[in-house]
């Protein structure tokens, strides 16, 4: 009986090729790795292949946490075992290496990776993806910590048979042994070590071929067949808009999207192989409120800013956040349409300047500058530079930036002056208000969103000192942004003839209209009718507050709803039929314990925390639920460890 904890190892190997400082060009790297699983544990046996560029009496790797032996040294087919100094975080090797010179080096190591390797479980089955982030690959897998080395990985990876491996670069090869497969990856370009990845876990897939015949490999979850489409839905056009947008072909053998359970962010643009949070996984429904559109053009647009050129310090890490978003919203405009656009950056503008008035805004390049400066900043001025030299001056100086410097790594002035050569403009005084600045420019960027009719129609709406107006245009043909504003700023003015809108404004009164009127309780209740998670969930909150006698109705209505991943819906249902006094009483006690079942840690972490948050509002926390909670103060992704701490703590200083 004992045996039935001992999970089997599983196998992986690498091969890499790069370079780290100036004085050693690394060249290839292969890794043999095996996983304890029971354990969380990494066993590798590594050979890395480096050029001596000058002559040093040392190299090393970063290494975080490990244990190595059998550490040798190769030149010209002889070999030395060399006595490693491995420190907490490198491993040093002592040696008089010589200019000019080609060497390997071998060694085995182990390691308990505390991040950038996350083994976790997916209905029971393990599940295991990397997110290297940064610098964070040396936990798992001895490598370079600086993006500036970019190295060529070949991977291959051996596992469990029924499981599906997925890694950087092409597969070549599935090799099949007793009880598991070898998956042989094939990567023909450099890269930083940041970028390395794999994920394995219980896959199925669908290819698409893009117009430049680059396989578009799309994974999902068996049992989430009928996600595929909605969740995926404009991929192929997304790549191929971008792909022809940027000018510079698609620089990989193919790319490959997988999602996964708990992921630490929205999405990782890997090379060729974005993993992103299963969060995304959708159906029709959810697609109006919360898809995966902008995040997949995310990520694939920083197959060519991030991957394809990297930064070579923080200071310039808008070149790869700034344009991927940008080329995002570009995408976006491309599926969505003009007035979408316009729209996103206006509301990328309002939350600059609110940072700005909170006194936390700064410079593009301030490598401390958040994430909204970033990204969002980032993206503003691509499109305010875009606006000044004009399309084609644009668009040549990306395409020229990205070839010159394709592979390598770069800063700020390699693409501005790429950009003052093609459109023949100085761009001193851009670069000084848009990059450099403090704070955004916010006024001149709303003199550019006005070259937008919507955007203009949009600013004129006030509706604080003319309500007659926004009336009218409530039951005119203006567009839903402007309808759901006029909602926002003047609940008030909501009619029965209000409803009659489209789902984006009915759902703007669903989030406004909290106290609601008698005489428009019945148009009210149609809400629930709604294609829309968020409206759903408002309104049946918002109806069973305000009528207590019709409780029982709403309750029925929506019984079998359950809503995004997260489960929003079925959570508020689960809380609302156990606070409702003289509803389905026999059923309470398995209501009670589905509810606090989903604080479990089989279910990913956004369910557990509406579980959470619910069960603490009715005090009904019990035994299983802290324990849960407990649990999760030890969760890898920091935002719910942070959320499960301070709730843990506050439930602890009630008792």
């Amino acid at each position: 009986m004992k045996n039935i904890y001992l999970l089997p190892l599983f196998f992986l190997t690498i091969v890499c090729f790069g370079q780290q400082t100036d004085s050693v060009d690394f060249k290839t790297c292969k890794a043999s790795i095996s996983f304890n699983v029971a354990e969380n544990k990494v066993i590798g046996k590594v050979a890395y292949t480096f050029k001596i560029l000058k002559k040093t009496d040392s190299v090393y790797l970063d290494a975080q946490n490990m244990q190595f032996s059998n550490v040798s040294l190769f030149r010209s087919n002889k070999q030395n075992l060399l006595k490693d100094v491995n420190s907490k975080s490198k491993l040093i090797l002592r040696y008089k290496f010589k200019k000019g010179k080609q060497y390997t080096i071998t060694f085995n190591y182990n390691a308990t990776p505390k991040k950038a390797l996350y083994f976790v479980k997916k209905d029971s089955e393990p599940q295991i993806w990397t997110q290297g982030q940064g610098k964070y690959t040396s936990n798992w897998l001895p490598s370079i910590d600086d993006m500036n080395d970019k190295i060529e990985f070949d991977l291959s990876i051996t596992f469990d048979k029924g499981f599906e491996v997925i890694a950087n670069g092409k597969l070549i090869e599935k090799q099949n042994n007793d009880s598991t497969i070898t998956w042989h990856y094939d990567m023909q370009k450099p890269m930083p070590s940041y970028l390395v990845a794999f994920s394995v876990g219980k896959y199925s897939k669908k290819v698409e071929i893009s117009k430049s015949n680059i396989p578009l490999v799309m994974y999902f979850y068996p049992e989430d067949s009928l996600k595929f489409e909605p969740t995926y839905r404009y991929t192929k056009q997304i790549f191929d808009f971008l792909e022809e947008e940027i000018g510079v072909p698609y620089p990989w053998q193919n790319y490959k999207q997988i999602p996964v359970k708990d992921f630490l962010y929205a999405g990782m643009e890997n090379t060729s192989t974005t993993i992103f949070a299963d969060s995304f996984v959708i159906d029709s429904i959810a697609f109006v409120d919360k898809n995966y559109v902008n995040v997949n053009a995310h990520e694939l647009a920083h197959q060519w800013f991030g991957d394809l050129v990297t930064e070579t310090s923080g200071t310039h890490h808008w070149l790869q956040e700034g344009f991927a978003t940008y080329y995002a919203l570009l995408a976006e405009k491309e599926v969505f349409g003009e007035d979408y656009y316009y729209w996103r950056l206006y509301e990328y503008a309002q939350e600059l300047q609110q940072q700005d008035k909170a006194n936390a805004g700064s410079s593009v390049l301030n490598p401390k500058a958040s994430s909204t400066t970033f990204y969002k900043r980032g993206a503003w001025v691509l499109h305010a530079l875009r606006e000044k030299v004009g399309d084609t001056a644009f668009k040549k100086a990306v395409k020229n930036y990205l070839l010159k410097h394709q592979y390598k790594n770069v800063e700020t002035k390699d693409f501005i002056s790429e950009v003052e050569n093609t459109s023949k403009q100085n761009l001193n005084a851009f670069v000084e208000t848009w990059l450099k600045s403090e704070v955004f420019n916010y006024e001149e960027a709303l003199q550019i969103l006005k070259k937008s009719s919507f955007i203009k129609d949009y600013l004129q709406v006030d509706c604080n000192t003319n309500d007659l107006k926004c009336k009218e245009l409530l039951s005119s043909n203006v567009s839903d942004k402007i309808k759901a504003k006029i909602i926002r700023e003047n609940p008030k003015l909501i009619t029965q003839n209000t409803f009659k809108n489209p789902l984006k404004v009915r759902q703007a009164i669903a989030q406004s209209l909290t106290d609601i009127p008698l005489e428009l309780k019945n148009d009210y209740e149609s809400l629930l009718n709604d294609k829309s998670y968020i409206t759903i969930e408002t309104a049946l909150f918002n109806l069973w507050q305000n009528f207590p006698k019709d409780r029982i109705k709403y309750l029925n209505k929506t019984k079998n709803i359950v809503g995004f991943q997260n489960k929003n819906v079925r959570t508020l249902w689960l809380t609302l039929a156990l606070v409702t006094d003289d509803f389905e009483t026999e059923n309470k006690k398995q209501y009670f314990e589905e509810l606090t079942d989903y604080t479990s840690p089989k279910y990913g972490f956004e369910v557990r925390q509406n579980a959470f948050q619910y069960l603490n509002e009715i005090q009904a926390c019990g035994v299983a639920c802290k324990d849960h909670l407990q649990q999760a103060t030890t969760h890898h992704n920091w935002r719910f460890k942070s959320f499960a701490t301070k709730l843990l703590k506050s439930s602890l200083s009630e008792e």
